[in-house]
């Protein structure tokens, strides 16, 4: 078996991925690459990985290179996540220049102005790799890590529909992090599906699985109590810089307790409350992600709460020592073992073609549902009485994944300028030009190639 892993070279993603891939029995024996455009943070996280294997005896090989076209031939699963430039600085662009043009966002990452952005810049070079893939590893699977994950998805599955493409998110971790506390039940006795698109998704379904009773009554009713005091990032900054301790929260199943004097009622999720409110469902992430595709939101977000989470994960990523650990915490782990031991297990969350999953929705539009992992590959389980409110705030946004790919595969500025006209969160137009020139002319190493 042979795994190859692009953006290596990120020792969050290096060691977090080989950690998980030693701790995974079904890909014991097998190759794994090492693939990143900064080949000196490669070897880095290459001899940590040979002096792990050699301490442990590990039944591994695994090797590095700069050069994806060495690295895919004969791959069974590739694993992106990749960035370009310096991640911070253009997402602190994507967020702030719109805002000289009277272009308001909460976040500026995945929706939004800042998300078209952000998309524009790292489709390219995903869809390249994919292109190898499809080249050298026509049999891979590949998993993707990277965002804006619906955008990304819904390109590269438009251009190279025979490249077998998921998206891969850790927002579903929010669901075993706090369901069971909420219900007072183990997560194994509770059965919870959650549907949507990345990043903008609820739960759907909700049962205790003895009885079989709908269990969505009460985890509206206790959840309103449970989240009105739930620590949110606010609180979360604070203890660190109280501290000094940054506690691991991406993809983390684990509450946290940070040492402050108080928490703000509804950290974090003042949007998320109205969702419940008004929609009567409950989502899986907070106000920095589902705020970012719905133009009503920046009216009742917690903007304070958004701004400290930005804050807490940028200190956290300059500052935490990444290791290779001994716990599976990515979900590519289990995906794998899935596929080669054609178990059928139901993964909680992936990105891939809707293809009537969620009716009212096209069919060329990835969505984010569980699925049924097989050696075939994902069958995503099908909501055919998903939530019409809820669906309606899903189309709003979809005009703008079929502009941002029609944008890339044509290298288009006119579709890319279209991308923002169609966005419901963009509501200002008379400069919108301006923005779009100012943006590729300050990103131009990334997206010159809009004409």
């Amino acid at each position: 078996m042979k795994i190859v892993l692009f953006g290596a070279g990120s020792a969050q993603f290096g060691y977090g991925m080989l950690g998980d891939l030693f701790s995974t029995k079904a890909v014991r024996g097998a190759e794994i690459v090492l693939v990143d455009i900064n080949g000196e943070a490669l070897q880095v996280v290459q001899r940590t990985a040979d002096d792990l294997i050699a301490k442990k005896n590990l039944d591994f090989h695994v090797w590095s290179t700069t050069d994806a076209r060495k690295a895919l031939p004969g791959a069974d699963f590739v694993i992106i996540s990749i960035e370009v430039g310096n991640r911070f600085a253009l997402w602190e662009e994507d967020w702030n220049i719109p805002l000289r043009y009277g272009v308001r966002q909460i976040y500026g990452e995945n929706g939004g102005a800042g998300g078209v952005f952000h998309a524009l810049r790292i489709i390219p070079p995903i869809m390249k790799i994919c292109e190898q893939v499809q080249e050298l590893a026509p049999v891979a699977f590949v998993f993707c890590y990277s965002n804006p994950m619906t955008a990304i998805t819904a390109a590269i599955t438009r251009a190279l529909p025979d490249v077998k493409f998921i998206g891969v998110c850790h927002e579903i971790a929010s669901v075993p992090r706090y369901i069971p506390d909420i219900l007072g039940v183990p997560m194994e006795k509770l059965s919870i599906r959650a549907a949507g698109l990345n990043h903008f998704s609820v739960i759907v379904e909700a049962a205790y699985r003895d009885t079989g009773k709908d269990a969505y009554p009460d985890l509206l009713e206790r959840g309103r109590e449970f989240f009105a005091q739930e620590p949110g990032f606010s609180e979360i900054l604070e203890h660190v810089r109280r501290t000094g301790e940054i506690p691991h929260t991406e993809g983390s199943a684990d509450r946290l307790s940070p040492e402050v004097e108080q928490i703000r009622a509804w950290s974090d999720r003042w949007l998320f409350k109205r969702f419940m409110d008004w929609f009567h469902l409950m989502p899986i992430t907070v106000d920095s992600h589902m705020g970012e595709y719905v133009p009503w939101t920046f009216d009742v977000a917690d903007h304070r709460g958004i701004q400290d989470f930005y804050a807490f994960y940028k200190q956290a990523l300059s500052k935490v020592e990444p290791k290779i650990g001994d716990v599976i915490h990515e979900l590519a782990g289990y995906m794998i073992a899935g596929i080669v031991e054609n178990s059928g297990y139901e993964e909680p969350a992936v990105n891939i073609l809707n293809d009537n999953l969620i009716p009212d929705l096209p069919a060329w539009l990835p969505v984010e549902v569980p699925a049924r992992v097989t050696s075939s590959g994902f069958e995503g389980i099908r909501f055919p009485h998903y939530p019409k409110g809820f669906g309606a705030l899903l189309r709003n946004y979809v005009g703008v994944y079929d502009m941002i790919a029609e944008a890339v595969i044509h290298s288009s500025r006119e579709y890319a300028l279209q991308a923002l006209l169609v966005n419901p969160v963009v509501t200002e137009a008379s400069r919108l030009e301006s923005l779009l020139d100012t943006v590729i002319s300050s990103q131009r190493q990334w997206l010159s190639y809009l004409q």
